[in-house]
């Protein structure tokens, strides 16, 4: 039966139509990997609307496309530019960058892309082992067991959110929270839709991917108003040497694949954190340590191969048990779940052959990601001199397009803004949005599995043998976290580093804080009446976010500053170094550009704010405006004429329906 799915798998994936998807997958993960501050998770957020009524094998290719080369991509931003491509490249900075300064950079890139490609492979092999190892384990475990796997999975994320366990909890409850909106999946009953229609199935996961990660890293890259890298940036010389590397230290890049395929493994362990645990580890184990920080080419290699393997890793506990093991997992996902597939036993049994499909995908896909980025390396590298006002628009248009698929309603975007300037206020306060995203993901998930064990066997369910094993595990994991991070003293920073200083304000963080704390209460007010299924999953969210958002409250209203639970990137000494787009202004041209489309449909608002935008904020001439609107309103139609989608109306579409012709009116 084995040997059959893994050759029937093989067989689709070798089909000219899954290729063609499978690249498509694979070129939207470069694009959103060269630009920095996007990622993972904003990748599958752009192509999760288009899964809708497709194919679930063509589907899949397309999601699987955008991992690995996600992994390999976002190096050059991290290299040649010195920011993070991605939260996941943050520790290839540290000796990528000083090579890239000392002229090589292509013996930095080559290295990477040579030790991303091992990693791959090697995840992909992880996983296939671990689908035949655990296939036995999985199909012995029902709804008891796989809801407390959830909740292990929670768990793991709140223990490792940063520098303060009460505000990773916190976030996690609020996206669990947030999850709970709309129809109870055991009765049925309407839980915080306002009386809204919209709310009434919930709050679209792509609009909360794009709203948590997407819109706070534009808006943070805008305040920069310059290029995203140095004049006169180049690759150099240096590709030989790159392989050489990485075959002298071969056995550093499978130990650190290995390491990375079983971090990857770990539910809520995402990229963020795996990538500074394998530059740990390399320098720690290493015997001259006097290179690191300062161009040891050991420190690309080690953080590459581990980011590379862990996508194969962070597929065994989504596909297997339905936990997504980072963020982008979380949007995985919910993709499998749109098409109709529903992860857990069914992917070792009934599914099985989609399961080795999934496996083959990431396998071919990680091969043409690295040649591709090889391929077009000097072509990319003449991007990051472009100054980042010029990128912005092009963002802001796939981001709302992508946004307004799922419910086409034009509340798609407000919802969008209104979470994006939540996004902004989790980032500024370091709120850990990982945290958050996955506890929204898994909330529909959790509170399922939780229905199903007490409709089948009561609460007895949870005196099962494995439950309690899990329960115990989650109860040390939290506990060895705490006690780790207490010990050590050392803090994962999952927002950056606190510009705190001793003159700035406390209100603006403890006023986010009680807003937090607000929708716990409200959770709370609105379901404690409902029935016992309906209200048991969301009143326990709100009481646990009640006590761990006043535990972060409480530091904050003593002014204790030197609290992990005090946090504001928004000093004054960091203001004064950005540049005039500020929070306030970004936001206002978002509602704006909503505003516009509300009036006069999503076209003409795209070419209004295309105009504008560039002129008063990247300060372009009226030549450049028009060519890079021009280029913006071709892309739009290319999206809507070949994946045929509609566009947001507004008034004018509603007065002269008849008389307006496409693209103006879809």
């Amino acid at each position: 039966m084995v040997t059959d799915a893994i050759l029937s798998a093989l067989g689709t994936v070798l089909t000219f139509q899954h290729i063609q998807y499978l690249m498509i997958g694979v070129l939207t993960g470069l694009v959103v990997g060269v630009l920095p501050g996007l990622g993972g998770i904003v990748g599958m957020s752009l192509l999760l609307p288009f899964v809708y009524g497709m194919e679930p094998t063509l589907a899949l290719a397309m999601l699987i496309g955008i991992l690995p080369v996600l992994s390999t991509s976002d190096t050059f931003a991290s290299i040649l530019m010195g920011i993070p491509g991605s939260s996941a490249s943050q520790a290839t900075i540290l000796d990528g960058f000083p090579l890239a300064k000392k002229g090589q950079a292509a013996r930095a890139l080559s290295a990477a892309f040579s030790a991303s490609f091992i990693g791959g492979l090697f995840g992909a092999l992880v996983l296939t082992v671990c689908v035949l190892i655990a296939r036995p384990l999985i199909l012995s475990f029902g709804a008891a067991e796989l809801f407390m796997l959830t909740m292990f999975g929670l768990s793991m994320v709140g223990a490792l959110s940063g520098s303060s366990l009460a505000k990773g909890v916190a976030a996690c409850a609020a996206g669990l929270a947030l999850g709970a909106v709309g129809a109870a999946p055991a009765t049925g009953e309407y839980r915080m839709e306002f009386g809204s229609l919209y709310l009434m199935n919930g709050v679209p996961l792509v609009i909360v991917g794009l709203a948590l990660f997407a819109i706070p890293e534009i808006g943070d890259l805008l305040r920069r108003n310059s290029s995203i890298a140095q004049e006169g940036s180049a690759i150099g010389a240096g590709w030989s040497q790159g392989l050489k590397d990485t075959w002298m230290y071969r056995w550093l890049t499978l130990r650190l694949a290995a390491l990375g395929a079983m971090l990857g493994m770990i539910p809520g362990l995402g990229g963020s954190v795996v990538d500074w645990i394998a530059y740990g580890h390399v320098v720690q184990t290493s015997r001259d340590k006097s290179q690191f920080g300062k161009g040891d080419i050991r420190g690309v290699i080690a953080v590459e191969s581990t980011t590379a393997s862990k996508d194969g890793g962070g597929l065994v506990p989504t596909l297997l048990f339905g936990i997504p093991g980072s963020g982008s997992m979380a949007i995985f996902l919910a993709g499998m779940i749109l098409i109709g597939l529903q992860p857990g036993p069914s992917m070792v049994s009934t599914n099985l052959d989609v399961t080795y499909t999934i496996v083959w995908s990431l396998a071919i896909a990680n091969v043409l990601g690295t040649a591709l980025c090889i391929l077009l390396a000097p072509a990319i590298a003449k991007v990051t001199v472009v100054r980042y006002p010029l990128v912005a628009p092009f963002m802001i248009l796939v981001i709302t397009f992508a946004a307004f698929q799922p419910n086409r309603s034009l509340y798609d975007l407000v919802a969008l803004v209104v979470l994006g300037v939540v996004g902004m206020m989790l980032r500024r306060f370091g709120w850990p949005r990982p945290a958050f995203l996955i506890g929204f993901v898994l909330a529909t998930q959790a509170e399922r599995y939780l229905y199903q064990a007490l409709q089948f066997s009561g609460w007895n369910a949870f005196q099962r043998p494995i439950v309690l094993i899990i329960g115990a595990i989650i109860l040390l994991s939290v506990g060895f976290s705490m006690y780790s991070q207490k010990k050590s003293g050392s803090k994962i920073e999952v927002e950056g580093k606190s510009a705190a200083t001793l003159t700035q304000p406390m209100w603006p963080q403890i006023a986010f804080t009680l807003g937090i704390m607000a929708l716990f209460v409200f959770t709370f007010m609105e379901t404690i009446n409902l029935s016992q299924l309906g209200r048991i999953f969301p009143v326990s969210i709100a009481v646990v976010g009640m006590a761990t958002a006043a535990m972060v409250l409480w530091p904050q209203i003593r002014g204790n500053r030197s609290s992990g639970a005090v946090f504001d990137a928004e000093s004054k000494e960091v203001s004064d170094q950005l540049g005039p787009m500020t929070p306030l202004k970004y936001i206002g041209w978002l509602v704006g550009f909503v505003a516009t489309i509300a009036l006069v449909g999503y076209f003409l608002a795209v070419v209004l704010f295309f105009v504008a935008f560039l002129r008063i904020v990247a300060r372009s001439g009226w030549v450049q405006t028009l060519l890079l609107t021009l280029m913006g309103a071709i892309i739009l139609l290319i999206l809507t004429s070949a994946l045929n989608l509609i566009l947001p109306e507004g008034l004018l579409q509603n007065h002269f329906y008849d008389r307006l012709p496409w693209p103006l009116v879809s």
